[in-house]
């Protein structure tokens, strides 16, 4: 096997995808966390759809608003739209249709709504300890511990699904 093939592999591919996947965290983080002190006073509440599944029992109490839920949704979809486009051209090299986008962007909006529930509960766990280091870090905590929900769906779907090489 030539060196060449041997960075094709999926191992080496996983590897890749989680650097990619690393570089998208920082992302996020950085996004989620200027995003949450910048919005943490927009207290609009959310229409009865979105309240319904992010409502105050889930996400604590004052946090059922715009101004908690819109930073985890926008870091989300920033960083992952990063992470696409780069696994795309580094990770899998290859030239996927149009449709692939797409699929992507569906399963990635159900993703978002899915770790964006998880992060609220998390942030809202973190923040009620007690701990100041945990209260400070919430929103960085929940994004890192609700990523890893990323990686068991997207490295599959990607490798298997949207980034196959087509005959």
């Amino acid at each position: 096997m030539s060196t060449t093939e041997k960075k094709n592999t999926g191992l080496w591919q996983f590897v890749k995808f989680l650097i990619v996947g690393g570089i998208g965290a920082i992302i996020q983080l950085i996004v989620v966390n200027v995003l949450y002190f910048l919005m943490r006073d927009w207290k609009e509440p959310l229409p009865l759809f979105l309240a319904k599944l992010f409502n105050e029992t889930v996400m604590g109490e004052g946090n059922s608003n715009w101004g908690y839920v819109l930073p985890f949704f926008i870091s989300n979809l920033a960083a992952n739209t990063y992470q696409y486009i780069q696994n795309k051209k580094t990770t899998f090299k290859v030239e996927a249709p149009r449709w692939c986008f797409v699929v992507y962007m569906v399963v990635l909006v159900i993703l978002i709504f899915v770790a964006t529930w998880l992060q609220g509960i998390l942030n809202h766990l973190f923040l009620s300890t007690g701990i100041p280091f945990f209260q400070k870090l919430a929103p960085t905590l929940a994004v890192i511990f609700a990523g890893a929900i990323y990686t068991l769906v997207m490295f599959p779907l990607e490798k298997f699904v949207l980034f196959k090489k087509r005959a």
